[in-house]
């Protein structure tokens, strides 16, 4: 449950009520009618309105900038493992694989060619 006041972003509109998706806006009250779907009334500075919303609709402006972040991270060293060369890297990252890559291991020490690599990354993506 979100705390009032905190700043929050409109990500969905699961009623269709021409909410301005990726704007910013504050948490103002708990609706508390259970007869309804509504769960904030947030308050949208951009639009000078209020709006009553769904939980599922929005989302802490810190916690999309994390997934941001997160997702920036993982763009970055998926690069690096394919200007690298680095197979362990890469599917360390594409799979999600839970052991451990250590900074050693990211220096390649046997090269492979540029052909051999993208053909082993061929064979095992999936298109």
């Amino acid at each position: 449950m979100l705390n009032i006041g905190e700043k929050i972003v409109i990500v969905a509109d699961a009623f269709e009520q021409n909410l301005p998706i990726g704007d910013y806006g504050y948490l103002i009250a708990y609706d508390r009618n259970p007869d309804n779907g509504f769960d904030y009334i947030i308050r949208m500075p951009k639009v000078n309105r209020n709006f009553f919303v769904p939980s599922g609709d929005v989302e802490l402006e810190e916690r999309l900038m994390e997934q941001e972040a997160e997702r920036t991270t993982q763009e970055a060293l998926i690069d690096y493992a394919l200007a690298t060369y680095n197979e362990k890297l890469f599917h360390h990252v594409m799979n999600g694989d839970l052991e451990s890559v250590e900074e050693s291991e990211m220096i390649s020490t046997e090269a492979l060619t540029q052909a051999e690599f993208i053909k082993q990354v061929n064979l095992r993506a999936w298109i």
